[in-house]
């Protein structure tokens, strides 16, 4: 196996916790008892897709879901129901990313979307004094901001191409399979993060 020089990653459940079902519930909550059907890990409505691509925004996102919900709920409360899964970065994981960055050239690739990106950035500036994820890595990329999501080919490929990477020696770091099934079909090395398995211990072969 070709040495290691790259290291991509997923944001979250491998840096930053989330959890479906606190949205899944939230949701449930505002009357919307099908979001699991609506929203998935692994397939989801074509609206979830446009807004993590940038394709639409945050209002038409929120008007797209009060279709499903009763009448009379607000868009900020979409809004917070969406904001639930966001839980944090466990302690010691922005430590590693440095740790990591001064020894391998080191990528964030997150399929985020506006209305999690400005949740995320209030937050760092709140509880890690930090404005945004940028010093941590080499570059770090979001699919809103890129027009592109994993799974999707293209978006490993304009990475790769964007900072020369020989995907032979560039390890793909993700919580989800069908993401590193794409990484691997163009090259890439890849490491599924288990539900429950923390960055130090997915990280420490490299550290």
């Amino acid at each position: 196996m070709t040495a290691i020089k790259n290291i991509i990653f997923d944001y979250g459940n491998v840096i930053f916790k989330i959890d479906f079902k606190l949205a899944s519930q939230a949701f449930k909550d505002l009357g919307l008892s099908n979001i699991d059907e609506l929203y998935g890990h692994k397939l989801q409505e074509k609206f979830f897709d446009q807004l993590e691509k940038g394709e639409i925004n945050a209002r038409q996102f929120t008007t797209e879901l009060k279709k499903h919900l009763p009448e009379g709920v607000s868009e900020q409360q979409i809004i917070d129901a969406w904001n639930a899964l966001l839980i944090g970065i466990p302690v010691g994981n922005l430590e590693l990313l440095l740790q990591i960055k001064s020894k391998y050239r080191s990528f964030l690739l997150s399929n985020n979307n506006e209305i999690h990106y400005d949740w995320i950035i209030d937050y760092l500036n709140k509880v890690w004094k930090i404005d945004s994820m940028a010093s941590y890595f080499e570059k770090d990329y979001y699919s809103h901001l890129m027009g592109m999501r994993k799974p999707d080919a293209e978006i490993f490929e304009s990475v790769l191409r964007s900072h020369q990477l020989n995907p032979s020696e560039t390890l793909f770091i993700d919580d989800s399979p069908q993401h590193l099934e794409t990484a691997k079909k163009i090259g890439l090395q890849t490491r599924l993060v288990q539900p429950g398995e923390s960055l130090k211990e997915v990280l420490e072969p490299y550290l």
